[in-house]
C-alpha cells in the first residue's frame, strides 16, 4: 500500500465515488495542537485545483453567451493594459485556459515580500505592468507552458466581465447551485475554526497562503464533504442543469505535443493503459491535493493532505490499481545553526544553473533567500558557514569558493543529485 509518513504533520482524507457509492477516508487529526477531530468538514488549501473551477466558469460564461473561447483577453482588461502579442495574434481566452498562452509560469516582477505567504502582497497593479511590458518568447497557441500567470489572469478577466470579484462570481454560478457551502476564497470564522494546520515535508508547519490576484489560479479553500458534490457533479451524466456545464470543461480544447498532456479548460487529460483520466493537482506551502476521475468506470477521487508531500499517487491508484504505490518516508530534521549575516552579502548574486535557469541569491536583514527563474522567494536556514536548507522541500544548497577564496558557484542538492550554478560574473 502507500503511505505517508511525515511525523505530527501528517494528516490526510481521501473521497471515493464509484458506482456502487461514495467513501470518505481519513488519517490523523485536523490540528495537535487543539486536537481537532479530522473529518469531512475539515478545511484545506486546494491549491491548482482552483483553476478546474476557473475552468468551469469560463464554460458557464460561455453557455451563457458572455463570452467567448477565441475572445481575446485584451477585450476585457481597461485601456490602460497592453497584452503582449506575437506575429499579430492575440491571446485569447482559450489559450489561458490551456497553458498555450505563451505567457510564463509567474510574472518576472513577482518578488515576495514574505515567502511564508508568496503570493499576499502581488497586486492586480504589478500584473497589469508586467503585462503591458512583456515580450513573448514564443508564439502563442505553439506550446504547452503550465502558467499560474495565465490561470490567474483568466480568473481576474471572467470577474472583470462579470463585474464582480471572482468569489462572488464563484459562489453563484458554482457553488450555490451544488451546496457547497464550506468552499470559499475568504474563510470565514466558522471555516477557519475547522481549518487543518498546513506543513512542510519537513513536518514543520507552514503558513497559510493567500492569492489576491491569482485567485483563479489557486487561492480556494474547500473540505471533503463539498469536494464530494462537486466531484459527483463532474461525473453526473444527466443532460440538464449544472452537470453538463462542468463536464464540457473536460472536453479536448488543444492536444500534446509529445509528452505533453491534452488540456481541456484547466483540466489535464491523460490515457493510461487505453483509459482517459480526468485530473488537476495542487500544492501550496503547506498542503497537496489531487483530484481525478475516470467517465467511463464512473469513479473519481479527491485526495487532501495538510503537508506538502505528492500524494498523487493516492488518488492515480484508486483509479488504476496497477500502479505502483510507494511509501514516503519522513524528510530528515535539519538543524539550523548561527552564523555571521556578514557571510550572505558574499553569497549575494547570480548564478546559472542551466541556459534558462539561474538562481538568485539575496540577503534580506539578516536572512539568506533564494530565487531560481520562474518561481518565488524562499529562505535557506544555514547548517553551517557553507551550506544551507530549505523547510518547504527536501532540498539544500552549499556555496563553492575558488583558489582565490571568493565565492564561484553553488551546488543544489535535490532528490539524490547535485546541479552546479556557476556564479554569473
Amino acid at each position: 500500500r502507500y503511505s505517508v509518513r511525515a511525523g505530527q504533520g501528517n494528516r490526510s482524507i481521501e473521497i471515493i465515488i464509484e458506482p456502487s457509492g461514495s467513501r470518505i477516508v481519513s488519517a490523523g487529526v485536523a490540528d495537535e495542537s487543539r486536537n481537532v477531530r479530522l473529518d469531512g468538514n475539515t478545511v484545506f488549501e486546494i491549491g491548482s485545483v482552483s483553476k478546474v473551477f476557473t475552468g468551469a466558469l469560463l464554460a458557464d460564461m460561455v453557455k451563457r453567451g458572455e463570452v467567448r473561447l477565441d475572445d481575446p483577453a485584451q477585450k476585457f482588461l481597461p485601456a490602460r493594459v497592453t497584452m503582449p502579442a506575437r506575429e499579430g495574434k492575440q491571446i485569447t481566452l482559450l489559450d489561458l485556459a490551456t497553458h498555450r498562452s505563451g505567457l510564463p509560469r509567474m510574472s518576472a516582477n513577482f518578488s515576495p515580500k514574505d515567502p511564508g505567504n508568496p503570493y499576499a502582497d502581488y497586486t492586480v497593479e504589478q500584473m497589469y505592468a508586467f503585462l503591458s511590458s512583456h515580450t513573448l518568447t514564443r508564439d502563442v497557441g505553439a506550446g504547452y507552458e503550465y502558467s499560474n500567470l495565465a490561470v490567474g489572469l483568466l480568473g481576474h478577466v471572467l470577474a472583470l466581465r462579470a463585474g464582480k470579484s471572482y468569489e462572488e462570481l464563484l459562489v453563484e454560478r458554482i457553488l450555490r447551485p451544488l451546496g457547497m457551502n464550506d468552499t470559499r476564497v475568504t474563510l470565514t470564522p466558522a471555516m477557519r475554526e475547522r481549518l487543518a494546520r498546513g506543513h512542510f515535508v519537513t513536518g514543520a508547519p507552514a503558513q497559510n497562503w493567500d492569492l489576491p490576484t491569482f485567485v483563479g489560479a489557486g487561492g480556494i479553500r474547500s473540505t471533503a464533504n463539498d469536494m464530494l458534490k462537486f466531484l459527483a457533479a463532474n461525473l453526473d451524466p444527466r443532460t440538464d442543469g449544472q452537470p453538463p456545464v462542468l463536464r464540457s470543461a473536460h472536453v479536448v480544447q488543444r492536444e500534446g505535443p509529445g509528452s505533453a498532456p491534452a488540456v481541456g479548460l484547466n483540466w489535464h487529460l491523460n490515457r493510461r493503459r487505453g483509459r482517459e483520466f480526468v485530473w488537476h493537482n495542487g500544492e501550496t506551502g503547506g498542503y497537496h491535493s489531487y483530484f481525478a476521475l475516470d467517465h467511463e468506470t464512473r469513479t473519481g477521487v479527491v485526495v487532501l493532505t495538510n503537508t506538502a508531500f505528492n500524494i498523487d499517487g493516492i488518488g492515480l491508484w484508486v483509479l488504476d490499481s496497477t500502479t505502483t504505490l510507494t511509501r514516503l518516508d519522513p524528510i530528515p530534521v535539519r538543524k539550523e545553526t548561527a552564523v555571521s549575516p556578514a557571510l550572505y552579502d558574499e553569497y549575494a548574486g547570480t548564478y546559472r544553473l542551466t541556459t534558462a535557469v539561474f538562481v538568485t541569491v539575496t540577503r534580506s536583514a539578516d536572512a539568506l533567500f533564494i530565487q531560481p527563474t520562474g518561481q518565488g522567494l524562499l529562505r535557506v536556514l544555514p547548517e553551517s558557514d557553507t551550506k544551507f536548507f530549505l523547510r518547504e522541500v527536501d532540498a539544500q544548497i552549499s556555496f563553492v569558493r575558488d583558489g582565490s577564496g571568493k565565492v564561484s558557484a553553488l551546488i543544489l542538492h535535490q532528490n539524490g543529485t547535485e546541479q552546479r550554478a556557476a556564479r554569473v560574473p
